[in-house]
């Protein structure tokens, strides 16, 4: 398997099989350190199970690829501690101020006490919630508790952040300014691998994949994508591009 200093992730024919059943079928991409990268498809496409074996949470059946440097099949504990993860069903503890809820995280993820203060501080004022940190959590407006849920992820500073349908039922004004949020991580260095429902948020990755019944369907830029799929229509956008393939693998 080739890797580049340059690759975040890299993915060479990977498969997952539950029994007779292919949940993702011999799929390869690479993610670039600092990019925003999208990995877009419907329910049942294989897109959650291909990031339980980014995440070192399940094995593959074949194939295999490295995340932050580590081996995903041998090396899946080293893969854990150089990821951050959120997803919408992320748990906050709603009791708790923000400050607490940092210092808790930063337990679980075994930093060291001497870098508490230097790594809540950071995270306080990243998420712009310096004035809201000793407030209860359950009182934040959804964004902010948004943003602390963000904050807790980044708190062992990851070289990767996996973001899984993040802004999942939050309003288009508070998912704006979350990728505002987002592309500020990228320019830090950390590499963003994202999936999302909303095609609309897809226009803010640097790099798109699209995977339907294990497969990737198309792989690019949004404008390369558009293009391809749809050539000649100057008002398409990602969700035409995503129907029309949707509708072609149907076919």
């Amino acid at each position: 398997m080739t890797h580049s200093d340059s690759e975040t992730i890299s993915v060479t024919n990977l498969e997952k099989k539950f029994g007779n059943f292919i949940a993702v079928n011999k799929i390869s991409f690479s993610v670039k350190k600092g990019e925003i990268f999208g990995f877009l498809g419907s329910n049942g496409s294989g897109k959650s199970t291909t990031i339980r074996m980014l995440c070192g949470i399940i094995t593959p059946t074949s194939g295999g690829g490295t995340v932050a440097g580590h081996d995903i099949v041998t090396e899946p504990e080293e893969v854990k501690h150089s990821i951050g993860y959120m997803s919408q069903k992320f748990s906050l503890y709603e009791d708790l101020t923000p400050f607490e809820n940092l210092r808790f995280y930063l337990g679980v993820y075994n930093v060291r006490p001497d870098e508490w203060d230097e790594r809540i501080a950071w995270v306080l004022k990243m998420t712009r919630l310096e004035n809201a940190r000793d407030r209860l959590t359950k009182e934040l407006p959804p964004g902010w508790r948004q943003r602390l849920a963000l904050g807790c992820s980044l708190l062992h500073k990851p070289e990767v952040l996996f973001l899984d349908e993040p802004t999942s039922g939050v309003d288009p004004v508070t998912r704006r300014h979350f990728w505002n949020f987002i592309t500020q991580i990228a320019h830090e260095g950390i590499t963003v691998f994202v999936t999302t429902h909303y095609m609309d948020e897809a226009q803010f990755c640097q790099r798109i994949v699209m995977i339907n019944e294990g497969v990737i369907v198309a792989s690019g830029t949004p404008k390369e994508i558009i293009s391809a799929v749809c050539p000649g229509r100057l008002d398409a956008d990602l969700n035409d591009a995503f129907i029309t393939l949707m509708k072609r693998v149907k076919n």
